[in-house]
């Protein structure tokens, strides 16, 4: 699997994570200071090699320099905070 980094589609409000020619994405709205993250996505071929995972990895990366708490409404993204708990400090 080719390994990319995350970027910010802000076009289409959401983090994307380019892998092997597919897109898993999180969709997000900003609040003020946080950031809310309502549904996270991965194509079912990229499922079950850490994809989704790599792709929080970069959104918290993103939401510590812009300085934005995390407001995990998916199940997955709330899931991966608990496991996570060294980000914990990022959490609205």
């Amino acid at each position: 699997m080719a390994d990319q980094s995350v970027t910010d589609n802000q076009g289409k409000s959401r983090f994307e994570l380019a892998v092997d020619g597919q897109v898993a994405f999180a969709d997000y709205w900003r609040d003020g200071d946080r950031l809310v993250i309502p549904h996270v996505e991965t194509p079912q071929a990229l499922r079950g090699h850490g994809v989704a995972a790599r792709l929080m990895e970069g959104i918290v990366a993103h939401a510590r320099e812009a300085g934005l708490k995390i407001v995990p409404v998916c199940t997955y993204a709330q899931a991966w905070m608990r496991r996570h708990r060294e980000h914990e400090d990022i959490l609205a």
